[in-house]
C-alpha cells in the first residue's frame, strides 16, 4: 500500500466503507425506525381495535357467553395500549409502534371469537327455554291426562266391584 498513490488509497477506503455502510443495512433492523406519525396510526388503530372487541365481548355477555377468557386476553392488550401510549407521551415512538401493534396482533380473531360464544350462548338459551317451558307444558299435560286416565281406570274398576 506504500507504493499506491493517495487518490488510489482515498478510492479503496472509500469503496470499503459504502460496502461496509451496505452490509449494515442488513443488520439493522428496520423496527427502530418508526416516526411519531407510524406510532401514532399505530397506537389509534389499536384503540379501535381494543374498542370493537370490547363490545363484541359485551354483546356476548349479554346473551350469556362465558366471556372470562376473552376479558383476560382484552385486559392484556389495554395493558399494552397503555404502555404504548405511555411510551409515545415520553417520546419513544418505537416502542410505542411496537405495543400498539403486539396490541392489535394478540386481538385478531377475538371479535370473530366473541361472536362464536354468543351464538352459543343464543342456541343454550333456545334449549334451555324448549327444556325448561314446552317440556313442562308437555310435562303437565300428560300428568293430568295420566291422572284422567288412572281415574278413569280405578272409577271403572270400582263399578265392576260394585255389581
Amino acid at each position: 500500500m506504500k507504493n499506491l498513490p493517495r487518490y488510489k488509497i482515498l478510492k479503496i477506503i472509500f469503496y470499503a466503507t459504502i460496502l461496509f455502510l451496505y452490509s449494515a443495512s442488513f443488520f439493522i433492523s428496520p423496527a427502530s425506525c418508526y416516526s411519531q406519525e407510524d406510532a401514532e396510526i399505530a397506537i389509534q388503530s389499536a384503540e379501535s381495535t381494543v374498542l370493537n372487541c370490547y363490545k363484541a365481548v359485551f354483546e356476548a355477555e349479554k346473551a350469556g357467553a362465558n366471556i372470562s377468557g376473552l376479558l383476560k386476553v382484552l385486559n392484556e392488550a389495554s395493558w399494552l395500549l397503555s404502555r404504548a401510549k405511555v411510551a409515545y407521551n415520553n417520546g419513544d415512538f418505537n416502542s410505542a409502534y411496537e405495543y400498539a401493534t403486539n396490541c392489535s396482533q394478540m386481538l385478531d380473531g377475538l371479535i370473530s371469537e366473541a361472536d362464536s360464544l354468543k351464538l352459543e350462548a343464543e342456541n343454550a338459551r333456545r334449549m334451555d327455554f324448549l327444556v325448561n317451558y314446552v317440556g313442562s307444558s308437555v310435562g303437565a299435560i300428560a300428568i293430568a291426562v295420566g291422572g284422567y286416565a288412572f281415574w278413569f281406570f280405578f272409577k271403572r274398576r270400582g263399578k265392576t266391584v260394585e255389581a
